[in-house]
């Protein structure tokens, strides 16, 4: 009887397992789920939360600097160390932690949008008074 016990325990142990892992994703599969490419995340996310409202946070080992040119300009990214939004598919928005530099400033990224093979980014707007 009790061999039968332990042979049921691990029975279920086994499946339980293999539950785990195939349910098991990273943030860059959540990012290919909702039609975003896995590129929008530098490599190396240590963690991830993915709520049921879209809301996602993800963890990364450091801050990260990188460069893309583009039509021959060269677009700076700065990630924080924890970066985030509202994903939904093939948009992200409400994103925070994640900075571009163009020109000589740096702003917020606010938006990613995807139509088909573009991608669309929306920084946060920039007003300055000089004259108050």
């Amino acid at each position: 009887m009790a061999s039968h016990f332990l042979l049921v325990v691990l029975l279920v142990v086994l499946v339980a397992s293999i539950l785990h892992v195939s349910y098991a994703t990273t943030a860059y599969d959540v990012l290919e789920k909702n039609n975003l490419p896995r590129g929008l995340l530098p490599n190396g996310v240590k963690s991830y939360i993915l709520k049921p409202d879209g809301k996602i946070e993800a963890t990364l080992p450091r801050e990260c600097d990188f460069a893309i040119t583009f039509g021959g300009q060269e677009f700076k990214f700065r990630f924080a160390t924890t970066v985030g939004g509202v994903i939904r598919s093939g948009s992200i928005h409400e994103v925070y932690g994640v900075r571009v530099q163009i020109k000589f400033g740096w702003f917020g990224l606010r938006q990613v949008d995807r139509a088909g093979d573009q991608l669309t980014l929306q920084v946060q707007q920039f007003t300055q008074s000089c004259f108050d």
